[in-house]
C-alpha cells in the first residue's frame, strides 16, 4: 500500500480509539505524551492532526502511532497499514465526530427541500435586514466596514421568522429539518411556538454549493462576542462566497467569512484573486480542498489568515499538507500583522494597505532530501520505503532565513541582498542537527557562487563540525537553489505592476463599435455617463469626456476643475477618468520637477495625466506646460561612465499628454490657464440636493453598485476601439469666436480642437475620405458637431469674456437679485453679511474688486461708524455678455444652415494634385 493511500484513509480518530482514548467536547484529552493533569492536546479531524499545547508534540495519525509506541517511521508505517486494513469499532463519542467531518456527498446532507427552505429564509433574513427597525445590524455591519451592502450577501436573523404564522406548517417542518428551528425539550418554551430559532440575533451568510444554491447558513453574533458568537447549521456543507470559478488561477484563503466577505468589497482583488473562506484556523474542510482540487487552471493560493499564533500555525500546517496534495502551485501566505486580521486592517487602515500586504506575500518552499536508509531485514515488498525528513526553507522573517535538513540547520544572518543578482554574499550559520556541541557550529561570510572560496569554506566547515563534505557539499547546493528561486520570486513582487493593454473579445469589440454607430451619440454618452455614478454636472460632465477622449489626437486638449473645496471637483474627475482604460492615464499626487524628465521616452505618449490637486503641484508645472505646448520635453544631465569619466546624456520624454486638474485657486497661473478649457462647478441648491439623494439612496442600499461597474467598464471598451484618425473641418473658415472673449488666439484653437474632438468620438458614423493630393485618409466635421461644441463650451467662453472670476460673478448676481427682489438701491456691507452668510474677509475682498471694476460705487456711509453704503452701476452687464455669447455662437451656425444643406468639400483639379484655378482651399467657395 502506498505512503499517500495510508494517509488517506487512516483517520486520526481511527488511531484514538485503537488506544482507548476518549475526546472531550472540545476535541481535546489529556496528553499521553507526558504527565498532564487537564486535557491539553487537541484534535483536528479535518487535517487528521493533532497538536498538544503542554509538550508541543504534533503531527499526523502515523506520528500519533511513532510517538505513542516509540517506534521508528517505518515500523509506525506498517502499523498504520495495519489499521487500515482492519475495520474501525469508534467509539460513542469518536463514531459522532467522525460522522461530521468524513466526506459526505452534498446532496446528502442537505436534501432538496433544505435547499428550498434555506433559501426562503435567507430571502426574510435579507430583507429583514433593509427594513427601517433593523438598527443594530446596520450599526454592526457600519462598524465591521460592510455597510452599504454591495457585493456582499448577508441577511440579519431577529429570531421572528417564525411568528404569527409566518410559517405554514410545511415549511416549520422543513425548518425543523433543517435545523432553523430547534424544539425545545424543557417544561417552558424558551419562545411562544416552543422552538429555539437558530442563530438568533445574528448576522446570516450563505453557504453555497456547486450550482450556487444556498445548502448551509453561517450566523454571526451581534450581541454576544464571548459565548456563542458563530453558528453553523448541523452537518455543515457549502463554501463562501461560493464554489470558485473553474478558470480560477489565483485563489486567496482567509480565516474567517468577514474576513472574506471584506476582500470581496475591494475591486482591484477581485480583479485577480477568487476569494474562499475557511471556517476557523481548524475549518480547511474536506469540502473546500476538493473544492480548490478540482480547479483545473489553479497556479497560486494565497493564505490570508489572522495575525496570530493560532493563525501562523494554521497557515503553516495546511501549506505542508498541500504542497504534495497540488503539484505545481504555488503556496504563499500574506503576513498579517501581529494582532490583526484582515477586517481590522480594512477599518484601521485602508484597502491600500491590505493590497500592499498581498502584493508583499510570502512564497513557501518545501525542497525533499534522501534521508538515512532503514534496516532491510525491516523492509516490506508492500511498503515503499519512505522518506524520512525533508529540508526545508523558512523565510518568514527575511533577516533570519533558516534552511534546515536531516544533519544541518542553515541560518542565513541579515537576508540576502536583492539588488546584485551577479553574487549571493551571505554571513551564514551552520550548526548540526543532532549535536548541541557550541564547537559544532561555524560562522562566516561568504559568496556562494564563487566556487573556489566555497571549496574551501566546505573543507574547514567539515573539519569543524565532524561531518562529511558531500553533506556540507549537497546542503549548499540545494539551499543555493532555493534562495535563487526565493530572491526572483521576491524581486518579482517588488515590481510595480503596470496597467496591461486592455484586450477586448469579439463580442466586447462589436458591442462598443454598435453604441458609438448608433445616432444620438452625445446625448445617450451624457445619459449613460449619469448611470455610472456621476451625479449632475451634465455639461460639465460630457465636456470632460470629450476633452479626455482627445488624448488620441495630435493635439489634445486640456481641462482644469475649479470651485470651492467640497464643490465635487475631485469627484467629477475621478468619476469621468474613470470610464478611461488605466494603460491610459497617470494619477500623480506628488511628483517632483525632475520626475518627469525620467519617464520612459514614449511612456507619457497620448497619455491622460491626472492631477487630483494643481495647488500642491507647482514643481511640475513647468515640464507639463512644455508638454502641452511642444509635445516633448529634454533635460541633459551629467552622470558618470564605468570608468568614473563624466559624460553627458539628454533625457527625453515625449509627449502629447492630455492634463487634467483641480484647483480652489481660480487666478491661476496664467500660462497654465490659458493652455486649458476651465470649468466651473455647480454649486447650486438643486445640485447639492440631488447629490444628497444620491447618498440617501445608497446608504438605503438601493444603488445598484454592479450595474454602475459594468457601465464603467463598458466606456473603457468604447475608448479601446477609438482608432488614431485625422478630422478635417469643412466650415472652419466660416467659424469665429465672440469678440469679448480674452486671449482670442489660444481659445480661438481650443473651440476648433473641440469640434474636431466630437468628430472623431463619431468616427464611426463618418464615411472615411482620402484627399487626392496626399493620399491621406480623414473624416469630416458636421453642423451638427458644432452645434454641440457651441452648447458645452458656451459657459466656457463665457467665462472666459467675464472680467470677474466665477465666485466673485456669482455673488455679484445674488446681490443683483436681493436688491431687485427687496427694491433697494443701495447696501451695506453688513447687511449682506448677514444675508449671505459670508466671512468679512470675502465680502471685503469682493466689495473691493467690484469697486476696482467699477461695478459698484460708494454713495454714502462712514467707514468707521455705520459702514460704507454702496449701490450697483452695472446692472444688466452680465445679462448682455451672455446673450452676446450665445448669439455670436447661433448666428454664425444659422448663417451656415441657411448657406449649406449638406456636407462641404472642396472642388479639385482633375489632376487631383492642386484646386481649381490655383487658389488656396480658404479662396474656395464651400460645394455643397
Amino acid at each position: 500500500m502506498e505512503i499517500k493511500e495510508i494517509k488517506q484513509r487512516l483517520s486520526i480518530l481511527t488511531v484514538l480509539n485503537h488506544y482507548h482514548l476518549q475526546l472531550d467536547k472540545h476535541q481535546m484529552l489529556k496528553c499521553p505524551f507526558h504527565e498532564d493533569d487537564q486535557p491539553s492536546l487537541k484534535i483536528y479531524t479535518e487535517t487528521n492532526t493533532f497538536n498538544c499545547f503542554g509538550c508541543n508534540a504534533n503531527g499526523d495519525a502515523i506520528e500519533f502511532i511513532q510517538r505513542k509506541e516509540n517506534l521508528t517511521k517505518h515500523k509506525a508505517l506498517l502499523k498504520a497499514a495495519e489499521l487500515v486494513e482492519a475495520p474501525p469499532q469508534p467509539s460513542p463519542r469518536g463514531r459522532e465526530l467522525g460522522a461530521a467531518n468524513k466526506e459526505m456527498p452534498v446532496v446528502k446532507n442537505n436534501e432538496p427541500n433544505h435547499t428550498e427552505i434555506l433559501t426562503k429564509i435567507f430571502t426574510y433574513f435579507k430583507n429583514g435586514l433593509h427594513s427601517g427597525v433593523a438598527r443594530k445590524p446596520k450599526e454592526y455591519l457600519q462598524s465591521r466596514g460592510l455597510w452599504p451592502l454591495s457585493v456582499v450577501e448577508a441577511g440579519y436573523n431577529s429570531g421572528q421568522f417564525h411568528h404569527r404564522g409566518k410559517l405554514n406548517e410545511a415549511d416549520q417542518k422543513s425548518c425543523i429539518d433543517a435545523g432553523l428551528l430547534i424544539p425545545y425539550k424543557g417544561k417552558t418554551p424558551n419562545s411562544k411556538n416552543g422552538y429555539t430559532p437558530f442563530a438568533k440575533d445574528c448576522i446570516i451568510f450563505p453557504l453555497k454549493n456547486r450550482q450556487n444554491q444556498i445548502t448551509g447558513i453561517y450566523g454571526r453574533s451581534i450581541t454576544d462576542n464571548k459565548n456563542a458568537k458563530h453558528f453553523y447549521l448541523k452537518n455543515r456543507t457549502g463554501l463562501y462566497p461560493g464554489y470558485p470559478k473553474p478558470n480560477t488561477t489565483k485563489l486567496i484563503l482567509t480565516e474567517a467569512i468577514i474576513d472574506a466577505a471584506t476582500l470581496l468589497q475591494i475591486p482591484e482583488i477581485t480583479a485577480r484573486f477568487e476569494i474562499l473562506s475557511c471556517y476557523g484556523v481548524n475549518g480547511l474542510t474536506t469540502e473546500i480542498l476538493q473544492a480548490i482540487k478540482e480547479l483545473p487552471n489553479l497556479e497560486e493560493i494565497v493564505f490570508f489568515f489572522d495575525g496570530d499564533t493560532a493563525g501562523t500555525e494554521a497557515v503553516k500546517r495546511y501549506q505542508e499538507e498541500l504542497f504534495n496534495e497540488l503539484p505545481g502551485v504555488k503556496l504563499s501566505a500574506v503576513e498579517t500583522p501581529e494582532g490583526e486580521d484582515v477586517n481590522s486592517l480594512f477599518l484601521n487602515y485602508d484597502k491600500d494597505a491590505i493590497l500592499q500586504l498581498i502584493d508583499e506575500r510570502k512564497l513557501f518552499f518545501l525542497a525533499e532530501s534522501s534521508g538515512p536508509t532503514p534496516n532491510k531485514k525491516e523492509e516490506s515488498e508492500s511498503l515503499p520505503e519512505p522518506k524520512e525528513t525533508t529540508a526545508r526553507l523558512n523565510t518568514s522573517n527575511p533577516e533570519f532565513i533558516t534552511y534546515t535538513t536531516p544533519e544541518l540547520q542553515i541560518i542565513l544572518l541579515g537576508g540576502i541582498n536583492l539588488q546584485q543578482l551577479d553574487r549571493l554574499r551571505a554571513t551564514i550559520k551552520i550548526t548540526r542537527s543532532d549535536s548541541t556541541n557550541p564547537l559544532h557550529s561555524i560562522r562566516h561570510t561568504i559568496d556562494l557562487y564563487h566556487s573556489d572560496y566555497l571549496e574551501k569554506f566546505i573543507n574547514k566547515a567539515s573539519e569543524q563540525l565532524e561531518t562529511g563534505t558531500t553533506v556540507l557539499r549537497t546542503a549548499l547546493a540545494e539551499l543555493t537553489d532555493q534562495i535563487e528561486k526565493y530572491r526572483l520570486a521576491k524581486i518579482e513582487s517588488r515590481k510595480e505592476k503596470r496597467p496591461q493593454e486592455r484586450q477586448l473579445t469579439e463580442t466586447q469589440k462589436r458591442k462598443a463599435i454598435r453604441y458609438l454607430s448608433s445616432p444620438e451619440l452625445m446625448e445617450r454618452t451624457n445619459n449613460d455617463i449619469g448611470k455610472t455614478g456621476m451625479i449632475g454636472e451634465e455639461n460639465n460632465r460630457l465636456l470632460m469626456y470629450l476633452v479626455f477622449t482627445s488624448r488620441l489626437r495630435e493635439q489634445p486638449l486640456h481641462i482644469i476643475s475649479l470651485g470651492a473645496s467640497g464643490t465635487g471637483k475631485t469627484y467629477l474627475q475621478e468619476k469621468i477618468s474613470a470610464l478611461i482604460p488605466e494603460h491610459h492615464k497617470l494619477e500623480i499626487t506628488i511628483l517632483s520637477e525632475n520626475a518627469f524628465y525620467y519617464f520612459g521616452q514614449q511612456e507619457l505618449k497620448n497619455k491622460l495625466v491626472l492631477i487630483e490637486d494643481m495647488d500642491g503641484a507647482e514643481n511640475v508645472l513647468y515640464p507639463l506646460r512644455e508638454l502641452q505646448s511642444k509635445r516633448k520635453i529634454s533635460k541633459t544631465i551629467p552622470i558618470k561612465d564605468s570608468k568614473g569619466n563624466l559624460k553627458t546624456i539628454t533625457l527625453k520624454v515625449e509627449g502629447p499628454i492630455c492634463l487634467a486638474g483641480t484647483t480652489t485657486r481660480e487666478k491661476l497661473y496664467e500660462d497654465n490657464a490659458n493652455r486649458s478649457l476651465l470649468i466651473y462647478l455647480d454649486s447650486s441648491k438643486n445640485h447639492k440636493e440631488q447629490i444628497m439623494n444620491y447618498q440617501r439612496a445608497e446608504s438605503a442600499g438601493r444603488i445598484k453598485k454592479n450595474e454602475e461597474k459594468q457601465m464603467t467598464e463598458f466606456f473603457k471598451d468604447m475608448q479601446t476601439v477609438l482608432k488614431p484618425v485625422k478630422v478635417r473641418n469643412p466650415y472652419a473658415e466660416y467659424l469665429v469666436i465672440p469678440e469679448h472673449v480674452f486671449k482670442p488666439l489660444r481659445t480661438n484653437s481650443h473651440y476648433l480642437a473641440f469640434i474636431e474632438t466630437i468628430t472623431f468620438y463619431h468616427q464611426y458614423q463618418r464615411e472615411v475620405k482620402t484627399d487626392p493630393a496626399t493620399g491621406e485618409s480623414y473624416i469630416e466635421t458636421t453642423l451638427e458637431d458644432i452645434e454641440w461644441a457651441n452648447i458645452l463650451l458656451k459657459d466656457v467662453l463665457l467665462a472666459k469674456a467675464d472680467e470677474l472670476p466665477k465666485a466673485e460673478r456669482q455673488f455679484f448676481e445674488l446681490l443683483k437679485g436681493w436688491l431687485e427682489t427687496t427694491g433697494k438701491n443701495s447696501f451695506y456691507a453688513k447687511e449682506i453679511r448677514d444675508i449671505f452668510r459670508l466671512h468679512p474677509s470675502k465680502i471685503k475682498r469682493y466689495l473691493n474688486d467690484l469697486l476696482r471694476y467699477n461695478f459698484i460705487r460708494v454713495v454714502g456711509g462712514n467707514r468707521y461708524k455705520s459702514g460704507l453704503e454702496y449701490e450697483v452701476e452695472k446692472k444688466d452687464e452680465y445679462k448682455q455678455l451672455e446673450s452676446g455669447i450665445t448669439t455670436a455662437l447661433d448666428k454664425v451656425l444659422d448663417d451656415l444652415k441657411n448657406k449649406l444643406s449638406g456636407p462641404v468639400g472642396y472642388q479639385w483639379s482633375e489632376t487631383g494634385n492642386e484646386p481649381h484655378n490655383g487658389k488656396k482651399a480658404s479662396e474656395l467657395n464651400p460645394v455643397v
